[in-house]
């Protein structure tokens, strides 16, 4: 096999991806998943289904120079992929989606400047979302704007495209896409008619979840 990478790891990115589909987070060949595995990452192929990504779609990767190992092409945003785990320690997973609300936030006009209508979004996606403006799918330009975004945040919203979230495991990543979503449901289902948590509020529950406050 490849270093570290092992039957097992295929087994579970695949199943990641599967779940990732059944959620709905991306439809058909859009969206794309990377997975670190010490100094190499598992990519989903260019032009796979994620949903129903099969382990010969699956590109064995250097984390360092993005040089596929294994004759498999990897997705055109890998490089925005192998950016961020050059860039994150503490990241492992890194998944690009277009849920169905969030992408129909990333196409407005004038889009939210604050997500934060529940307490999950910022305990889980983020305090702050920064909007990476539209570059065209696989350049370097995007792929810059995303790993640049993406040093001091867990959770981006790429203009008239979709969303990256990225985290230490499959689960972390989960969460903080499925709770994206469901701020973006209630952004829009809200007619924009919504409130959000004040900077003191956020405040203290952070504390409260980091166990700062009896």
């Amino acid at each position: 096999m490849f270093g570290e990478i092992t039957d097992r790891h295929f087994e579970e990115f695949l199943a990641a991806a599967h779940r990732y589909g059944t959620a709905k987070l991306m439809l058909c060949s859009s969206g794309n998943l990377s997975w670190r595995v010490g100094d190499l990452a598992l990519v989903s192929g260019t032009g796979s289904w994620v949903p129903a990504l099969q382990r010969e779609k699956v590109a064995v990767c250097n984390i360092a120079d993005g040089i596929p190992l294994n004759g498999v092409k990897p997705s055109m945003e890998s490089t925005f992929h192998l950016g961020v785990l050059r860039e994150r320690s503490d990241v492992n997973v890194v998944l690009h989606f277009q849920s169905e609300y969030a992408t129909a936030v990333a196409c407005m006009k004038r889009k939210p400047t604050n997500f934060n209508v529940t307490a999950e979004v910022p305990v889980h996606v983020g305090r702050e979302i920064p909007v990476v403006p539209y570059f065209r799918p696989g350049s370097p330009e995007l792929a810059a704007a995303v790993v640049e975004a993406m040093r001091n945040h867990n959770s981006v919203l790429l203009t008239n495209h979709g969303q990256v979230v990225c985290g230490k495991d499959f689960d972390q990543v989960f969460e903080r896409a499925t709770f994206f979503e469901m701020a973006c449901r209630i952004i829009v289902e809200s007619g924009g008619d919504y409130s959000v948590l004040t900077e003191a509020e956020i405040d203290d529950l952070e504390s409260y979840v980091l166990g700062k406050k009896s």
